[in-house]
C-alpha cells in the first residue's frame, strides 16, 4: 500500500513579549542597505510592524527551551525596535508579531536569512509611481509623502511627473519597451498626443536617445536662456497665461516657454513700448526688431555725440574695474581654458566697462530731426539701442541743414537731461516694428560674439592670402593702385604735392605664430626675394632697369610691391574721436578688401586655411565648436560630442572638420551687391578705369584706345 504524501504543515505565529528575544549571530546582513533604522523605528511607529520576525527558541545545554528566541530574520526590524525600546516609545514587554520556527529543524537558521533577503523582489518603479499618484490623489501633499517614504520632496515630484506620462507610454515600459531614462525624458510635457507622436518616431528611426527624445518634444518651444524670454520675463509670461515646460530629471536652464506666439506678441509691445520712449526724443525714425543682420548700419551716416560726462564717484568705479580687467588679463595670459568663476568674472567685467563705454550719447537736435535710431535685444536679453543714423533718402536734408547752419548752431549743446536733446516737434516719429526672426531658426543666444582679438588674427590671415593672391593678378594691382591714385587726384584739394604715391608695407600686430610658416607668408617670401635678387641697389640703376623691364615683368613687380599695403585686419573701430579707426572706415576697408577677395578669386581653403583648436576651435564656446560640426557633418555628429568637455570637444572637432573646407564667418567669401559696387565705383573711378576684366581679356577686341577725359 502506498503511503499518502505528507501535507505541509506552516510555522506557528505567535505574540512574544520583546524582552524575550535576541538578535541572532546567524543573521547574513552585515552592510548597511535601504532607508536608516531611525528611519525604520519611525515608520514602524506611525503604522506598526507589517512583516512579523522570524524566531527560533533558544535552548539550554540539556536542549530545553529557555524562554527566550533568537531571530535570525527580521534583523534591522528588531533594531528599530529595540530603538523605539530605548527611546520609551514602546514598552520593554510588549508583544511582538513572531513567526515560530523549529530550534532543531531541517533547515538551518541562516538558510531563513538569507531566503527572506534573497527571495525579496524589489518593487517596479512604475508600482511606485502609480502608489504616489494614488496618495496624492486621496489628498495628501508632496511633502507629507516625502516624508512618510524618508525621500527628498523633488523625488515625489518626479515620480508623479512620470506616473502622468502617457499611459499607453508606461505600458510600453512596464513591458521593457523602453528604459527608466528615455521614459523621464517624455515627462518634459503632459501632452499625450505629443509623447505618443515623438515615440513612434524614435522607436521607428532607433534614434531613441534621451536628449533626442526631449528636443523633439521641445523643438517647437523656446528655451529660457532665449534673449527673447530673458528680456520679456519668464514671470511676466507665466502672468500672461504662457506655459513653461520644465525637465525634473536634467539642467533645464529654466526650461521652455511652450507658447511661442504669446512670447513673441510680448517681445513686440515691450519693444514698441520702449520705442515710443525713444521717439520722444525727437528721432525722425526708429526701427524695432529683436534682432537685426550684421551690418544693418553699412552705408548710413552715424551722427556725431558727445557720451555724457561721469561723475566723480563713477571715474572711480570705472578706473577700479579697468583694473581689474587689466590684472585678471596679464594673470591669465595664455592658458588656453579659464576656471569657470575666472570666466564668469570676465563676463561681468565686460558687460559694465561696455555699459560704461556704450552710455548715452548727447546729439545735436537740429541733426535729430534727420536721424534714427535702431532698437533690439542684446544677447543676454537687455534692451540694444543704437542712436544716430542718417538714411539715404536724408542725406540731401541733412547737408543742406549742416551747410546752411554756422558752427554754432551745430554745435549747440542740447537738454542735458535728454540722451537725444529735446528736438522740435515739427514730425512724427516713425516707428517701425520688422517683427521676430522665425522661431524655427536657432538663436545662437548661448554664444558670445567672436573675440576681437581672434577676429584680429583670422582676418591676419586673410590679409596675407590676400596679399599673395593681388601679387599674383597684375591687372587687379594695377586696377587698385589706379583707383587709389584717381581718388587722390579727383576727390581731394588739397595734401603733399609731387606725386607722393606710395605703399605703405602694413605690420600684423596681432597674429598666431603659424603665420610666418603658412602657406601665403612662404609664397610671398620667396617671390619677394626673387625680385629683391633682380633688383638695382643704385636709384640711377635702378631707373634704368625699369625703363628696360618688360611690360609683363613691370606689372608682376608692381602687383607685388602693390601687393604689401594689403591691409584687411576687422579691428575694433573708434566711436569716440580717437586716433584709431573710425566705423565708417573700418566698413570702407573691409569693403574693399572683399572687392579685391572676389576679384581675385581668393579662397582661403587654397590658401592653406584650417580650423585646428590652436587658431580657432579652442579659442570659441563650445556652441560656436557644435555649431560648426552640425553645419558640415550633420546634427548626429554635433550630438556624438557634445557630451564632451571644452578640450576633448575642440580636439574631435579638429578631426571633423579636417578636409571638409569649413570657415568661420570672417574669412568666408563675401557676395558683393553688383548694382551698390558698380554705383561706389562710378563715384571714385572716372568712367575709362571702370574694372571690366571679361572685356580687357578678349583676344578678339585688341587693343581699345583710352578714352579723352574733359577738362
Amino acid at each position: 500500500m502506498a503511503k499518502a504524501d505528507q501535507k505541509i504543515r506552516m510555522s506557528p505565529s505567535r505574540d512574544i513579549p520583546f524582552n524575550k528575544l535576541v538578535l541572532s549571530q546567524s543573521n547574513v546582513r552585515r552592510t548597511k542597505a535601504g532607508i536608516s533604522i531611525e528611519d525604520l523605528a519611525n515608520d514602524i511607529a506611525r503604522r506598526k510592524l507589517l512583516q512579523s520576525l522570524n524566531v527560533r527558541p533558544m535552548m539550554d545545554a540539556d536542549g530545553r527551551e529557555t524562554g527566550m528566541f533568537e531571530v535570525p530574520a527580521g534583523g534591522r526590524r528588531y533594531r528599530a525596535l529595540e530603538r523605539l525600546v530605548q527611546q520609551k516609545r514602546l514598552a520593554k514587554t510588549a508583544p511582538i508579531p513572531c513567526i515560530v520556527s523549529e530550534a532543531r529543524g531541517e533547515i538551518a537558521a541562516e538558510d531563513d536569512s538569507l531566503a527572506e533577503n534573497v527571495h525579496r523582489v524589489a518593487l517596479h518603479p512604475l508600482d511606485q509611481f502609480r502608489a504616489f499618484q494614488s496618495l496624492f490623489k486621496q489628498g495628501q501633499s508632496e511633502e507629507g509623502i516625502a516624508a512618510n517614504f524618508f525621500v527628498p520632496a523633488s523625488v515625489v515630484k518626479q515620480r508623479l511627473r512620470l506616473a502622468n506620462v502617457s499611459p499607453k507610454l508606461l505600458d510600453v515600459y512596464a513591458d521593457d519597451g523602453m528604459s527608466l531614462e528615455q521614459l523621464t525624458a517624455f515627462s518634459v510635457t503632459e501632452d499625450h498626443a505629443r509623447q505618443e507622436q515623438v515615440w513612434e518616431s524614435v522607436s521607428r528611426s532607433r534614434n531613441d536617445e534621451p536628449y533626442q527624445i526631449r528636443r523633439l518634444l521641445t523643438e517647437k518651444a523656446v528655451k529660457a536662456s532665449d534673449k527673447r524670454a530673458r528680456f520679456v520675463g519668464v514671470t511676466a509670461y507665466e502672468a500672461a497665461g504662457g506655459n513653461v515646460l520644465r525637465d525634473l530629471f536634467v539642467e533645464d536652464d529654466g526650461g521652455w516657454l511652450e507658447d511661442v506666439a504669446l512670447l513673441e506678441r510680448l517681445v513686440a509691445e515691450k519693444l514698441r513700448t520702449e520705442a515710443e520712449a525713444v521717439a520722444a526724443e525727437g528721432w525722425k525714425w526708429v526701427e524695432v526688431a529683436a534682432s537685426f543682420p550684421y551690418g544693418h548700419d553699412h552705408g548710413l551716416r552715424q551722427l556725431e555725440g558727445g557720451l555724457a560726462d561721469l561723475s566723480a564717484e563713477q571715474q572711480a568705479r570705472l578706473d577700479a574695474l579697468q583694473a581689474e580687467y587689466a590684472e585678471l588679463q596679464e594673470k591669465y595670459e595664455g592658458v588656453r581654458e579659464l576656471p569657470d568663476d575666472v570666466d564668469a568674472r570676465f563676463c561681468e567685467l565686460e558687460e559694465t566697462l561696455e555699459a560704461f563705454e556704450n552710455r548715452p550719447q548727447i546729439f545735436n537736435p537740429a541733426e535729430i530731426v534727420h536721424a534714427g535710431v535702431f532698437i533690439s535685444i542684446e544677447a543676454t536679453g537687455g534692451l540694444r539701442i543704437e542712436r544716430g543714423y542718417v538714411r539715404g533718402e536724408d542725406e540731401t536734408a541733412f547737408a543742406a541743414m549742416t551747410s546752411g547752419s554756422d558752427s554754432g548752431a551745430r554745435t549747440a549743446a542740447p537738454d542735458a537731461g535728454s540722451c537725444g536733446g529735446t528736438a522740435s516737434p515739427v514730425q512724427r516719429t516713425v516707428i517701425t516694428v520688422a517683427g521676430q526672426a522665425n522661431p524655427d531658426d536657432e538663436e545662437d543666444d548661448a554664444s558670445r560674439p567672436l573675440p576681437d582679438r581672434l577676429v584680429v588674427e583670422l582676418t591676419a590671415y586673410r590679409t596675407l592670402a590676400l596679399r599673395d593672391a593681388l601679387g599674383s593678378h597684375p591687372h587687379t594691382a594695377m586696377t587698385a593702385l589706379l583707383h587709389k591714385l584717381c581718388v587722390d587726384t579727383f576727390h581731394r584739394t588739397s595734401g603733399p604735392g609731387c606725386l607722393e604715391a606710395s605703399v605703405r608695407q602694413v605690420q600684423l600686430p596681432v597674429q598666431t605664430p603659424e603665420l610666418k610658416d603658412s602657406a601665403p607668408a612662404k609664397s610671398i617670401t620667396a617671390r619677394h626675394a626673387a625680385w629683391k635678387a633682380d633688383v638695382p641697389t643704385s636709384d640711377a640703376a635702378l631707373w634704368d632697369w625699369l625703363v628696360a623691364l618688360d611690360d609683363a615683368g613691370r606689372l608682376s613687380l608692381l602687383a607685388h610691391c602693390v601687393s604689401l599695403g594689403v591691409n584687411a585686419l576687422s579691428e575694433r573701430a573708434d566711436r569716440h574721436g580717437g586716433t584709431g579707426i573710425t566705423v565708417s572706415g573700418l566698413h570702407h576697408r573691409l569693403d574693399q578688401a572683399d572687392r579685391l577677395a572676389q576679384t581675385t578669386g581668393l579662397d582661403m581653403v587654397q590658401a592653406g586655411w584650417r580650423p585646428t583648436v590652436e587658431n580657432y576651435l579652442g579659442r570659441v564656446t563650445k556652441r560656436r565648436i557644435l555649431d560648426a560640426v552640425r553645419e558640415v557633418k550633420g546634427e548626429n555628429a554635433a550630438q556624438l560630442i557634445e557630451h564632451l568637455k571644452k578640450a576633448e570637444m575642440a580636439k574631435e572637432a579638429e578631426r571633423l572638420l579636417e578636409s571638409t573646407g569649413w570657415l568661420p564667418e570672417p574669412l568666408r567669401p563675401v557676395e558683393l551687391d553688383v548694382r551698390s559696387n558698380a554705383t561706389a565705383a562710378a563715384e571714385l573711378l572716372p568712367e575709362f578705369l571702370s574694372d571690366d576684366e571679361e572685356e580687357a581679356s578678349d583676344p578678339d577686341r585688341g587693343e581699345q584706345p583710352h578714352d579723352v577725359m574733359p577738362e
